[in-house]
């Protein structure tokens, strides 16, 4: 049992828990809007930035030590979870109430109910970004022969956060009203991508740390 549990699949297994848990926890937490100060600029973002940001080194890991085929799988796995949990919430939600039901609509109902295009942006924006993360960093892993994997896990990460940020934002947002044209979108998109950068490349001893534990006999 203790030699399963230290095992390589083991290992891996969890990891893939973490990445799935990560993800329905992002979209859990989504709806809370908060603000923080970067460089004197005010940031506001989901909240539910800071679990989907360990999706990438997650990726990051399982692709430097089982290759490019495990991580997509990953990925192909976190998509599936995302549309089981959009069907699951839009039954619950659609369910009618009982009389003793001691949660109201007005206080269910906005938690879990997001409109079909936020839904839409977020799976497509997840699977275009992670995709491209999977792809970058094996090119680099190439490109590096294997060596300097703070550049390969910082340049992939970087190009997929701005894949997410940009596709999430537009077919999200844009032209909800005259004011969500082009220009106010990007607007909006440089301060969040800033935000995510930065928690890229906090997160490369987190990615050094996996390898050398996920890889090890």
């Amino acid at each position: 049992m203790l030699g399963e549990l230290k095992s390589k699949e083991f290992r891996t297994n969890l990891l893939v828990g973490l990445f799935i848990a990560s993800i329905i926890t992002s979209n859990l937490l989504g709806g809370k809007i908060s603000e923080i100060f970067l460089f004197g600029i005010p940031v506001v973002f989901s909240v539910g930035l800071v679990p989907f940001a360990l999706t990438f080194p997650i990726t990051d890991i399982i692709a430097d030590v089982h290759g490019r085929k495990k991580a997509q799988e990953v990925v192909y796995i976190g998509v599936t979870v995302l549309l089981f949990v959009l069907a699951v919430t839009a039954i619950a939600v659609n369910l009618p109430y009982a009389e003793r039901s001691w949660i109201t609509p007005e206080q269910y109902d906005p938690v879990f109910e997001q409109s079909l295009r936020i839904i839409i942006a977020s799976i497509v924006a997840f699977f275009l970004a992670q995709m491209h993360d999977v792809f970058s960093f094996e090119f680099w892993k190439e490109k590096t022969k294997g060596k300097m994997l703070w550049l390969r896990n910082n340049l992939s990460t970087i190009v997929s956060q701005a894949i997410d940020s940009t596709v999430f934002m537009f077919i999200a947002f844009y032209q909800v009203s005259p004011k969500y044209d082009v220009s106010f979108i990007i607007s909006l998109i440089i301060p969040y991508y800033i935000l995510k950068v930065i928690l890229a490349l906090l997160d490369t001893p987190l990615v050094y740390a996996g390898v050398k534990w996920l890889g090890k006999n």
